[in-house]
């Protein structure tokens, strides 16, 4: 007879017999049906029990009271863990919705969520501005001061609909996200709101909060639906994270690539040509060529052949691949001569087509497509923001198609390959294994195959990752990189995903040594994710100060006077024959103006040249460091440039070198 255990709370007919989760470390653990994760921790120990604050089921963050499954995998959050954070900024939203209510008791509450940098709240029947923030602030360190115990309470979904009877955004919360009959409110002081929590145990714990901006957001984030004044804040365990976070925002906003694209006159977004659409201008397209020669480079040096596809498809071939069913409402359609067309918003569907268009031997694969493919997503207009996230982008694509003993020799080479571009740009990177999500196609050996060959490749690599239980694709599992800038923000970037879906949809093919037919594997992958956010990226990473070998304009001459004008020309011809993007200063400034200027563009380097260099036929030499260095003979200094951009040096260090 199976094992049945009691709890405190558990009625008799809830008490089943046990299940197995498992723990962070891969142990298992039984414990009675019903346990939430608060009973697992005090199965490990009495002390993480008492210390418990959520819990995470599967990779979700949930409450602690939420109940176990048989084979979940359980982590436990306390106040020591990466979590902890996220729980603390959910309670802070709730004390700011409190605040808000107490002052503007008019108001009505729809969402308030944590984000990675600190919640917010959307609300409506209440006009606020920047000018009200500092009252509802005040109103907000009255109810942390006060240390309200938070506490959860179970309602039933038709007492919750009563509470909310003239709360719409709710209610519809009720009818359509709400699956249980009972459901969760937080509740401090009195005041309560429908939640799921987890949020922290008293407002006392919340060290430091504040209020940051306030701006417009859709209901859902849909245009179609009412418009709402969203309040974004953050909060942190102390008032010191809280002033470095906020010294570093300070320092992000200073970095904005909007801002600095604009100064740089790199790119912009026009409201004449359509939201999420950029536009780039010469200095812009230059970097972005440099990019992307240098990626083409890498994609030939690893045997990759180059594709091309076009920006529109007609949706059979969508519905074909899978993308229409789950990309439809994200997709821009087309009606032609009766048709429906897509513009399209991923490129493997048209490289899975190429393959099948002649047969393959086991000795023909690896099959290397690469591809800087053009596509486009509808996104919510309320979520697009400058080159982050746009409605046009290119991705650096990538696809492979493999034989199944060939997966791990191709994901280390498309590892290789990323880290060559991420030492190239001295950025630094997280590293995370996504594994198999509840809804998925293939069979659990060829996962389990999959999942342990990226295991391997990660750790006889010798890379530090983390692993995102339940998020890999719904065809195969992956490896995720996140850039992280010299502010320590880290950015979505390259992926490596294995494809068991689209090589079956598209019934791709290879002749086995066996002369059978087998299926192959399916590698998708880019180096940069996409050129627009990682443009993005290296714009606030560098701070716009490129390195020589992207830096738009690389050399500029300053000639002293009018005098020497006809020698800054002859210096400039010198430096543009050896491929140099160089210019003549030759407006009637002061050189010490045109110093300036230079430094305010951002150059590399800047050569002044007056009577003396004329006569002795040499330059002086300027660095973005303000460093100088005179009598350099015209050959030395074209020497070293070539060096510096040949080996994709990141600060310019002709003057170091003297």
């Amino acid at each position: 007879m199976p094992l049945v255990r009691f709890r405190r709370g558990m009625s008799e007919t809830d008490a089943q017999a046990d299940v197995t989760v498992v723990l962070p470390d891969g142990s298992e653990l039984n414990v009675p049906a019903g346990s939430t994760v608060e009973d697992v921790a005090f199965e490990i120990g009495p002390g993480l029990g008492r210390d418990t604050v959520a819990g995470k089921i599967d990779g979700e963050l949930v409450e602690k009271h939420a109940t176990v499954h048989d084979g979940a995998r359980i982590e436990i959050v306390t106040d020591q863990s990466d979590e902890y954070l996220t729980v603390l900024r959910h309670s802070a939203a709730h004390v700011f919705a409190q605040a808000l209510q107490r002052l503007h008791p008019e108001a009505t509450l729809t969402i308030g969520p944590p984000t990675d940098e600190g919640f917010y709240y959307d609300v409506t029947d209440v006009d606020l501005d920047e000018d009200d923030l500092d009252a509802i602030e005040a109103e907000m360190d009255e109810i942390i001061a006060a240390d309200y115990d938070i506490e959860r309470e179970v309602r039933s979904r038709e007492e919750a609909k009563e509470i909310y009877a003239d709360n719409e955004y709710k209610r519809q919360i009720l009818d359509e996200e709400a699956d249980d009959e009972e459901v969760t409110f937080y509740v401090q002081d009195g005041w309560r709101d429908l939640c799921q929590g987890p949020h922290v145990e008293s407002t006392g714990e919340i060290g430091a909060a504040t209020l940051l901006e306030v701006s417009a957001a859709y209901w859902r984030g849909d245009e179609e639906n009412d418009t709402l004044t969203r309040v974004y804040g953050t909060a942190f365990a102390s008032e010191s994270d809280l002033e470095a976070h906020l010294e570093m925002r300070e320092q992000a906003q200073d970095r904005d690539h909007r801002k600095i694209g604009q100064e740089m006159n790199l790119f912009s977004i026009p409201t004449v040509t359509g939201p999420g659409l950029p536009l780039y201008h010469p200095p812009g397209k230059t970097v972005l060529r440099e990019l992307s020669n240098f990626a083409n480079e890498l994609n030939r040096e690893n045997g990759y052949e180059e594709v091309e596809t076009p920006h529109v498809f007609r949706t059979e071939l969508w519905k074909q691949s899978g993308h229409y069913e789950n990309y439809k409402d994200d997709m821009f359609l087309l009606d032609v001569n009766d048709e429906e067309y897509g513009l399209k918003p991923m490129n493997c569907p048209g490289h899975a087509t190429i393959f099948d268009q002649q047969s393959w031997s086991y000795r023909d694969l690896p099959q290397r497509y690469f591809e800087n493919g053009k596509v486009y997503r509808k996104e919510q207009r309320g979520e697009l923001s400058g080159l982050s996230r746009v409605w046009s982008f290119t991705i650096d694509d990538g696809h492979l198609f493999v034989r199944p003993d060939q997966i791990r020799q191709e994901i280390e080479s498309v590892i290789e390959m990323i880290f060559e571009v991420v030492e190239t740009l001295d950025l630094d990177v997280e590293v995370a294994l996504a594994t198999r999500p509840d809804k998925s196609v293939g069979g659990d050996e060829i996962w389990e195959s999959a999942e342990e060959q990226l295991r391997e490749v990660l750790e006889s690599g010798g890379y530090d990752y983390d692993v995102e239980p339940g998020d890999g694709a719904f065809y195969g599992p992956k490896i995720d990189f996140g850039f992280e800038d010299a502010l320590g923000r880290v950015w979505d970037g390259p992926t490596v995903q294995l494809d068991f879906n689209m090589p079956e949809r598209f019934d791709l093919t290879y002749t086995g040594e066996d002369n059978e037919e087998h299926q192959p594997v399916m590698i998708h992958r880019a180096l940069y994710g996409s050129y627009e956010r990682f443009f993005m990226v290296l714009i606030e990473h560098f701070d716009g100060d490129f390195p020589l070998w992207l830096a738009p304009e690389q050399v500029r001459i300053l000639p002293v006077s009018d005098e020497t004008l006809g020698y800054a020309h002859r210096v400039k011809n010198a430096l543009a024959d050896a491929g140099f993007r160089v210019e003549v200063e030759d407006r009637d400034w002061t050189v010490g103006r045109k110093i300036r200027a230079g430094h305010d563009d951002r150059l590399p380097y800047m050569v002044v040249v007056g009577d003396d260099e004329q006569e002795a036929g040499t330059v002086s030499v300027r660095d973005r460091f303000e460093n100088q260095r005179g009598d350099v003979t015209l050959d030395a200094f074209v020497e070293h440039l070539v060096d510096e951009r040949d080996d994709k040096r990141t600060e310019p260090d002709f003057v170091d070198a003297s």
